[in-house]
């Protein structure tokens, strides 16, 4: 795999650019174009400058449900010129949502989605597949932001590893990056976990229930998303199918291929 491109800012942990993925007709990704995250509201200036003025972002997809958002407030990003777009990947206006739902936190009791999660006993796994039986639509429109967008998106949720890893795992199997090479980027959380979880422990939603939680319990797994990628290949022929399945025309997946590649 080729190096992981870290951005270091003084406001986040676990950004990187995804460009470099090669995929499998011999390509690459391209650089500047889809950008992954952890939680964006310690952004001092001098990031949000690099970010806008050096790395050219002008998108930032929010994958946060709305008691994350309202707890921790819009983030410094939306007092610039850049397009924001708030995608929740939870049911926030048929059921409450809690910081335990959001976090994914594996102490917890199984929630009651069973469409897609049925067919997984990964517990991580099967809830990332409950984001795509759930919210077809916010995951449909945060890979149609990547599609049109002028130049870099950002996609971010809380620790840029589980819905956040959903989302540019999609985006990336379209692209025809190789299975092999979305688990890399997907585990490539890991390096940095502790210092996540630490970012996410003074973050006011976030701080009661990580409160004495064990790091191994967060640390990605590979098998996590080999196995999202199984199932979605083995209930729809891959990521186009998904979304194709979900309303999605040639053209639409099209452009997000073609958005992507270098």
């Amino acid at each position: 795999m080729s190096s992981i491109g870290w951005v270091d800012l003084d406001g986040v942990v676990n950004m990187r650019d995804v460009g470099g993925l090669p995929t499998a007709d011999g390509g690459s990704i391209r650089s500047g174009r889809l950008l992954r995250s952890d939680n964006l509201q310690d952004l001092t200036p001098g990031d949000i400058r690099h970010l806008v003025e050096v790395l050219g972002v002008t998108d930032v997809v929010d994958l946060r449900s709305d008691v994350e958002y309202h707890a921790e407030g819009p983030g410094p990003l939306t007092r610039t010129e850049l397009t924001h777009h708030r995608h929740s990947l939870f049911r926030d206006d048929e059921v409450e949502v809690t910081v335990e739902d959001v976090l994914v936190l594996p102490w917890q009791k199984e929630g009651t989605r069973q469409r897609l999660r049925s067919h997984d006993d990964d517990y991580w796994a099967s809830h990332y597949l409950g984001y795509l039986a759930d919210r077809p639509d916010s995951v449909s429109a945060a890979l149609r932001v990547v599609a049109s967008s002028r130049g870099a998106t950002v996609v971010h949720c809380a620790a840029g590893k589980d819905r956040t890893g959903t989302v540019v795992g999609l985006a990336l199997a379209v692209a025809g990056v190789p299975d092999e090479h979305i688990v890399a980027d997907y585990v490539a959380t890991g390096e940095r976990i502790e210092r996540i979880l630490d970012r996410l422990r003074h973050r006011p939603a976030y701080a009661d229930n990580l409160r004495g939680r064990p790091l191994e319990d967060h640390l990605p797994r590979a098998e996590t998303m080999a196995r999202i990628l199984q199932v979605i290949a083995e209930r729809f022929g891959g990521a186009t199918g998904w979304l194709h399945e979900h309303g999605w025309t040639t053209e639409e997946t099209d452009a997000l291929r073609a958005s992507l590649r270098g």
